[in-house]
């Protein structure tokens, strides 16, 4: 048997749940039992992949830690995975709960560099150029969205479906092309935006895949895009599901490239008579839902078929742990490959729904832009198609109406789309499920996605 994963995938011993204390949720977090010597940029790179870090107090002496992040729905977003993913700085585990303090008061005098660092880190998430003592940090816009990887000490086999697990966690992967050069395994992966390329090689760099080998090194590629021709297990371009496998047939037919799964188990407590819509609407945000199966004896769970394992990865790697309708919503790959349809005449009690021929799916055509706008769940929503002569007061009512509080609304300079802030990410969750496709008569459909911007 392999031995487990410790780069950020839970497996054996490393997903045990942690103890955490019951403090109510902060935006502000506690992080105990660091190594000794850990620097300020491996704490900062805990947080990144789950939104913006705005302070971090050092405690050397203790070695302990709290970080800041930019909202309190963040923080809880990166408690819930490390309840599952036991977080690790330099091959120690750690552990995170949530600090009695509201905000972090710092003195800046005596935090100076971790305030530089902070300030570096900042400018790299916001793409300017830092302005923080070179000689503090390294840390220059990213150069390009493509990581080099190279694998050292590999003494069990990396996997091209690993890599994209491990990376997948700081943003969508949409290339990766695997090759030997030296005697070394390397790789070259394409993140949809710098930043998470930047935010992956902070975290991970020096990082051991399995326990006590497969270390990354990670470096910026000089190419900005990658040409990937086939899909097969040396190369993979997510965006292109067409692609041939280099063997005369085409990769569609090919299932062995599905990965491992291709359906997720969800668990909701919700009435499974308006279920399956709603999870249609939730998970196509990451991929195209082709059958959803409530499940008999357990109606508070579901089985949901993707149209392949990258789809059900991203929907794992982004829903796990999101509330919704105020309970907590547990997402993990299934051990089944598909939903199965019920037998001709068999009466499921309309449990299972195809929507293999739907019109919402969003991933249908080859190399569609909407491979590159794959995020996580925010508080700010996208919409598009928005029917001429609809006004913001309007937008502003029918999202109300879905039961949350709208904070902010602007409209690009087109007014066929715009951004909308609820006052959670809980609420901005609802609002998608049940708004995405709205009729707004005159063959307009409004289309709903989370933003990676905020109003």
């Amino acid at each position: 048997n392999p031995p487990s994963f410790k780069a950020g995938i839970p497996n054996g011993s490393d997903s045990k749940k942690q103890r955490l204390d019951e403090s109510p949720p902060s935006r502000v977090l506690h992080i105990r039992k660091l190594p000794n010597e850990v620097s300020e940029t491996e704490v900062i790179a805990l947080g990144l992949p789950f939104g913006k870090v705005t302070n971090i107090l050092m405690l050397k002496g203790k070695n302990q830690a709290f970080l800041e992040l930019g909202t309190e729905e963040a923080a809880i977003t990166m408690v819930n995975y490390y309840t599952a993913v036991t977080p690790q700085v330099r091959n120690t585990p750690v552990f995170i709960q949530y600090s009695n303090h509201k905000e972090l008061k710092t003195d800046s005098a005596l935090n100076q560099r971790a305030q530089a660092v902070l300030q570096a880190v900042s400018a790299v998430q916001d793409g300017s150029s830092p302005s923080s003592d070179p000689g503090v940090l390294d840390l220059a816009p990213p150069p390009s969205p493509v990581l080099r990887i190279i694998i050292d000490n590999m003494f069990y086999p990396v996997t091209l479906d690993v890599l994209q697990q491990i990376f997948s966690k700081f943003g969508t992967v949409m290339k990766i092309i695997t090759f030997t050069k030296n005697n070394q395994f390397q790789a070259l992966l394409q993140f949809s935006d710098p930043v998470n390329a930047q935010q992956a090689k902070l975290s991970l760099d020096g990082q051991n895949i399995y326990n006590s080998c497969c270390t990354l090194r990670i470096d910026f590629s000089k190419l900005v895009n990658l040409n990937v021709k086939y899909n097969n297990d040396k190369s993979r371009d997510y965006t292109r599901p067409d692609l041939p496998t280099g063997d005369g047939e085409s990769a569609s037919k090919d299932h062995s490239l599905l990965g491992k799964y291709t359906s997720v188990c969800i668990h909701l407590h919700l009435i499974h008579s308006y279920l399956r819509l709603d999870i249609h609407n939730i998970l196509g945000v990451y991929g195209d839902v082709q059958r959803v199966k409530i499940l008999y004896n357990k109606k508070d769970s579901a089985l949901i078929q993707l149209s392949d394992g990258n789809q059900a990865q991203l929907a794992m790697s982004h829903l796990n742990g999101q509330k919704v309708f105020g309970k907590v919503m547990r997402v993990t790959l299934s051990k089944h490959q598909t939903v199965a349809l019920p037998r001709e005449g068999l009466d499921d009690q309309l449990l299972t729904k195809d929507f293999s021929g739907s019109p919402l799916h969003r991933f249908k055509k080859p190399g569609s832009k909407n491979f590159q706008n794959i995020f996580p769940p925010s508080a700010t929503l996208h919409l598009s198609n928005i029917r001429d002569g609809v006004g913001e007061d309007d937008l502003r009512l029918l999202f109300s109406n879905s039961g949350g509080t709208v904070k902010a609304f602007k409209f690009f300079q087109d007014r066929k789309m715009s951004l909308i802030q609820m006052s959670s990410v809980e609420e901005a969750i609802q609002a998608l499920m049940d708004l995405h496709n709205y009729d707004m008569g005159g063959n307009h459909h409004l289309k709903v996605s989370f933003s990676k911007s905020t109003i």
